[in-house]
């Protein structure tokens, strides 16, 4: 599909929320109502993502995209693991469960490619890093446009001499992780700083992602550069989000008050409402997916107990202004307010 033409028509875009939280019924809701849905590959096994995709489409929605994270490098070191291991005991026995594997995987990378390669959508978008050449080419023969989500602009550009149709620059203020290709390199500016530098350097379609939560954000993105705008926090909180109940409550609680970074729950800088497992752990070693897979029994526990303290309470730092409104309602104010389509 031709990215330009695309989002033309859809410059509102539902960020992939990962975990869950991007559900079918959500990339329908903001499709029908004249934005862009995209569901997230992350965590999923190839299966579990080609019934999601199959789910969007019994329910009527033909243009819509699939973000899908890139492998990151090598597996940490085992005595560093078994550091946090040890530093993650004591919540584990709060929470009556136990510390997962320290795995290494690249998240069925090969299979989700060769799915959406058999399957396009009309969006692949991928966070942290860029995929190669040829993966980018398989996907533009088999129809999708491709973007790639950067955090500086040598990442954007590197993105656009791959041949990736457009890119996603996420500013600081994003909620869950950053799409930094390398987390010790990545660009921490706000995105108005950083937006209008790799609109300049990039001759592809930018689309502006981090903070982004009313239709005044929309405009100021756009009067920056921008073609189109990612929102993800925006949307926790709509019926049709995924998220857990007791996160959708934790974003209007005056309890929470501010966000942070964190590499407390998956080993790789991520912004969430601040809670007490990040100021616990807050030496956390720099290692995904590792971390990810170790915490992920103890997330899955407290989510169940629906104890705040102990999840990941992925938000940007706009969370306050996130409602519990239909999403198809929120898409269509952001849209009136950037005057349309």
């Amino acid at each position: 599909m031709n990215l330009p033409e695309l989002l033309g028509t859809r410059r509102i875009l539902q960020a992939p929320m990962a975990g869950g939280t991007s559900t079918p019924t959500l990339v329908h809701a903001v499709d029908g109502a004249g934005g862009l849905g995209s569901l997230a590959a992350g965590y999923l096994s190839v299966e579990a993502l080609a019934a999601r995709i199959a789910e969007v489409r019994v329910l009527g929605t033909e243009v819509f995209g699939v973000n899908v994270f890139v492998p990151s490098g090598s597996p940490a070191p085992a005595s560093v693991l078994d550091d946090y291991r040890v530093d993650l005991a004591k919540e584990a026995l709060r929470l009556g469960a136990e510390v997962g594997p320290a795995t290494h995987d690249d998240d069925a990378w090969d299979a989700k490619i060769d799915l959406l390669v058999s399957e396009p959508v009309s969006l692949v978008s991928f966070t942290f890093g860029c995929p190669s050449a040829a993966v980018l080419e398989r996907l533009r023969e088999a129809g999708s446009a491709t973007v790639v989500a950067a955090t500086t602009v040598e990442e954007a550009r590197t993105a656009v001499a791959r041949g990736a149709d457009g890119v996603c620059v996420q500013g600081l203020e994003a909620g869950g992780h950053r799409a930094t290709f390398d987390p010790a390199q990545g660009d921490d500016r706000p995105l108005l700083t950083l937006l209008p530098e790799v609109v300049r350097a990039v001759d592809v379609p930018v689309i502006a992602a981090g903070g982004i939560m009313t239709g005044e954000d929309v405009v100021g993105a756009l009067a920056a550069g921008a073609t189109a705008v990612q929102l993800g926090t925006a949307f926790l909180r709509c019926p049709e989000s995924g998220a857990q109940p007791a996160h959708k409550a934790a974003l209007a609680d005056p309890a929470f008050g501010e966000t942070s970074l964190t590499r407390a729950f998956t080993g790789r800088p991520a912004r969430g409402l601040t809670n007490r497992f990040m100021v616990e752990h807050p030496d956390a070693p720099d290692a995904y997916p590792e971390v990810h897979h170790m915490t992920g029994p103890l997330r899955a526990a407290a989510a169940r107990a629906g104890d705040t303290g102990g999840m990941a309470l992925w938000a940007g730092t706009g969370f306050r202004q996130a409602r519990e409104v239909p999403a198809a309602e929120l898409v269509t104010e952001l849209r009136d307010a950037a005057g349309r389509p």
